[in-house]
């Protein structure tokens, strides 16, 4: 019976296992979202949201307990500096999977886990039908509105480039036109004959 003994083992040896989720923690700190296997994420969500807290209490020994998680320096410098003051109201679930379907290779269930709150999310929106209705006409007017400005820069482009052209072709013209008033031109000689 497997009473008392929590985690995945994920068929590897325990040292292995341990340099594997310091791997993994130091790059979803520093890339904010990473894929990898379901069974992997679930495991790491409670490590790095370990980390995190810790991140959140700034003192010295939290960051030497944050240097066993994740041994990467720019790591625990990012956790106990831009993510503890994102976090500082947010009392746990740091973290989100989002399955996104088996592994060509070998079927494996694969996922995102990635930091909520991310720089690059759009703020949170309200749930319910009335959130749909609401975001959908902002949307569509987002996307009439970006069209119509996308044409009006090209066109104006365009005619400035012609207004060019038209000027050194005419340019070009004015001075085959000149000529010196000592040589003769080709037509006052053919007037001549």
């Amino acid at each position: 019976m497997r009473h008392l003994k929590a985690g995945r083992k994920l068929g590897r040896t325990s040292a292995h296992r341990k340099a594997l989720f310091r791997n993994l923690v130091g790059a979803l700190i520093l890339r904010e979202r990473i894929s990898t296997t379901l069974a992997k994420a679930k495991e790491l969500r409670g490590k790095v949201e370990k980390t995190i807290t810790l991140g959140k209490k700034g003192t010295l020994h939290a960051r030497r307990q944050a240097f066993k998680l994740a041994p990467q320096k720019e790591t625990v410098q990012k956790v106990f500096g831009p993510l503890a003051e994102r976090y500082a109201k947010r009392p746990g679930g740091y973290t989100r999977i989002i399955k996104i379907g088996p592994r060509k290779g070998d079927n494996a269930p694969m996922a995102f886990i990635e930091l909520v709150d991310r720089e690059g999310d759009a703020p949170a929106q309200e749930k319910g039908r009335g959130a749909a209705k609401k975001a959908a006409p902002k949307t569509a007017a987002k996307k009439e509105a970006t069209p119509k400005t996308a044409e009006k820069k090209p066109v104006e482009k365009k005619t400035a480039a012609k207004k060019e052209t038209k000027t050194k072709t005419e340019k070009e013209t004015d001075t085959k036109n000149k000529s010196d008033p000592k040589k003769p031109d080709a037509k006052d000689k053919e007037d001549k004959k």
